[in-house]
């Protein structure tokens, strides 16, 4: 039996995808208009060939600071870095790249991605407010016995946009307030996903 912390296993993680996988399946299913999860709706459709682009786009054009680099860079010990989302995502075609392109930073990460709806029981160790929101991204040490960091769904301020949204007596349409997040991604360019990252990362490096 393996002892691990919680609900993220070995086995699990072997079915993982690694993010070049995760890019061809997300082109895959693109070509086959279909998406990942039982939701196979046009909207959900729709969203999986945006992410395609977004994914696309960003692989090309992001940058990570000189700062991360060296950061990231540091680190010694063997680290899991899992991250559960689903094709349809939107947050998730925007920080992912960005997560990733982070982590191949050093050999010493293994990024894994997880898809929500195909473990559950895994999804619903890291619910944000009692809802399965993701993309979420999960630290642990190689052996899987120490949790060290957590971030997601999205940056502090669209956590802070949406409840604002929620709230909005103006009756803000879904399709503007999306348009707002995507706009807002790109003009910042993954700057406070990095930002957030940071400290994250500093403190597993403090033993």
């Amino acid at each position: 039996m393996e002892h691990v912390l919680g609900p993220i296993t070995h086995d699990i993680l072997k079915k993982g995808l690694t993010y070049p996988e995760f890019r061809i399946l997300t082109e895959k299913l693109v070509a086959e208009g279909k998406t990942t999860g039982a939701n196979q709706s046009e909207a959900y459709l729709e969203y999986t060939r945006l992410n395609h682009q977004r994914m696309k786009r960003w692989d090309k054009t992001l940058k990570i600071s000189t700062e991360m680099t060296a950061l990231v860079q540091s680190i010694s010990e063997p680290q899991v870095w899992t991250v559960i989302t689903e094709a349809w995502c939107g947050d998730g075609a925007q920080s992912i790249p960005f997560l990733a392109a982070v982590a191949d930073l050093n050999p010493v990460i293994d990024f894994r991605i997880l898809m929500r709806d195909e473990y559950p029981e895994v999804m619903d160790e890291y619910l944000t407010n009692g809802a399965r929101s993701i993309p979420k991204l999960i630290s642990m040490t190689a052996d899987l016995t120490c949790e060290l960091f957590i971030w997601g769904p999205k940056p502090d301020y669209l956590i802070t946009r949406l409840k604002e949204y929620k709230h909005d007596a103006k009756g803000l349409s879904y399709q503007d307030y999306s348009t707002e997040v995507h706009l807002w991604y790109a003009r910042n360019r993954n700057h406070d996903l990095e930002q957030e990252l940071i400290p994250l990362i500093q403190s597993t490096l403090i033993v």
